[in-house]
């Protein structure tokens, strides 16, 4: 069934808000818990249908969780695996399906990995052939797209240490790599153009893995046992940037997002806001493991456009849909290249949030690898508007309609915002916005 939103113009956003856990670190968190000697208490994990579908792939090849009514989740690990009864669906997760490649890979479990119609678009070609280069046998379809299907190998088959540059900054790859080199006694070292979120490293590293990193350069040598760790998810940098951008454009707003990763490789949106002008204060750092936390309190402030350094593309690439929404609020022109990669996600993001936001009143212009925005007042169009099945479209145009002047916005397709950001109307709600899901 088909839901949407209808979110009425105006309203202001208070109080502390504490978003969900970091879905990038809960899917690490179950498979390395997975794989690890001993029992690892996970607290704070995401329960979103991307990282549901993890921990059925998980349980599909023989590994033990329990879940607890306190939202914890209790991971046996093993070292006994077996094979799946029948091929692992992995719904729009495209984090499930690139990094599972990698371990199922490395553990030599015979798999079919698939997904919903947007996921079997997107490219797993790049995930396949390094994993291939390593000796493993992992196919695509003829597009290079998903199913992807792994086939056992002969375990005498020897792998050679491994150097690896990626064509482009993707920690999904880049983890993918680290995770099948677990599993042999090899040295892997993988190279980036640009550097990437990092969550794969330092969790590896919490559990025992000997990984290093070197700038842009990442080494790991792969047949060490990983012990048992207990983890903390922080909230989610991605899901509170909906609330950090509203309350910088709605008039009014002061909201602090509590217990926030703030890691750095994930943080490009906090200094690309600052650079916009944004009223953003961190408050009460912390660390749990190897990642940062700290509170964030944003408050209205006028912004202005900017041209975002290249630097930064990687460092916020899931946030520019939200940060296009601040670019439309902002006085004069926000300018973005080299970010093609936004083509290649859920949804063409760069595209479909150009058309939204001229429906909306703002003057964009399209480039294969950017866009342009210039800033002026968000209207209410006469339409509805669709997410094209994208969750993070969908939450940027509820920002969007929010910071319309009058009327109310129709948001069609809404149903993908489960897989990153449960009940997103309800905090949305919480805080101040008029949105109601039908």
């Amino acid at each position: 069934m088909s839901h949407k939103y209808i979110i009425e113009s105006g309203g202001t956003l208070q109080g502390e808000i504490t978003v969900p856990g970091d879905k990038s670190i809960s899917h690490r968190a179950l498979m390395f818990a997975s794989i690890a000697k001993g029992n690892s208490l996970i607290n704070g994990i995401l329960r979103s249908s991307d990282v549901l579908c993890t921990l059925a792939a998980m349980r599909a090849i023989g590994v033990h969780v329990e879940e607890s009514t306190d939202g914890t989740m209790l991971v046996h690990g093993t070292q006994e695996f077996r094979q799946p009864r029948e091929p692992i669906y992995l719904g729009n997760s495209g984090t499930s399906m690139r990094l599972l490649s990698g371990l199922f890979a490395g553990l030599n479990i015979p798999v079919e990995l698939h997904g919903d119609d947007s996921l079997s678009k997107r490219p797993m070609k790049r995930v396949a052939d390094p994993l291939c280069s390593m000796g493993f046998i992992v196919k695509t379809s003829p597009d290079g797209t998903a199913p992807i299907i792994i086939e056992s190998r002969d375990q005498q088959d020897t792998i050679e240490d491994f150097n690896y540059s990626l064509p482009v900054a993707s920690a999904q790859i880049k983890s993918s790599i680290l995770i099948a080199s677990l599993f042999s006694k090899i040295r892997t070292t993988i190279d980036e153009p640009s550097k990437s979120r990092n969550h794969t490293e330092l969790m590896l590293r919490d559990f025992g893995a000997d990984i290093r990193i070197n700038g842009k350069e990442v080494t790991i040598v792969g047949g060490r046992e990983l012990i048992a760790h207990d983890i903390q998810v922080p909230s989610d940098i991605s899901s509170a940037a909906f609330f950090i951008v509203a309350a910088s454009i709605i008039p009014g707003s002061d909201i602090t997002l509590k217990r926030v990763g703030l890691n750095p490789t994930r943080d490009g949106i906090i200094h690309l806001l600052k650079q916009m002008n944004a009223d953003i204060t961190i408050e009460n750092r912390l660390q749990s493991g190897s990642e940062a936390i700290a509170d964030i309190r944003v408050r209205h402030s006028p912004l202005k456009g900017i041209t975002i350094s290249p630097e930064y593309v990687a460092l916020a690439i899931d946030e520019f849909p939200i940060l296009f929404v601040a670019a439309a609020c902002a006085k004069g022109k926000t300018k973005l290249r080299n970010a093609e990669e936004l083509r290649k996600k859920e949804s063409d993001r760069i595209h479909v949030m150009a058309e939204a936001l001229e429906k909306m009143n703002i003057k964009v212009t399209e480039y294969d690898d950017g866009i342009d925005i210039t800033g002026g007042k968000l209207k209410t169009p006469n339409e509805a508007l669709y997410s094209h099945d994208d969750h993070r479209i969908a939450m940027s145009l509820s920002v969007a309609a929010m910071a319309t002047q009058t009327g109310n916005l129709t948001l069609n397709n809404v149903e993908t915002v489960e897989s990153s950001f449960p009940n997103f109307h309800l905090l949305m709600q919480q805080a101040g916005m008029n949105i109601t899901l039908k």
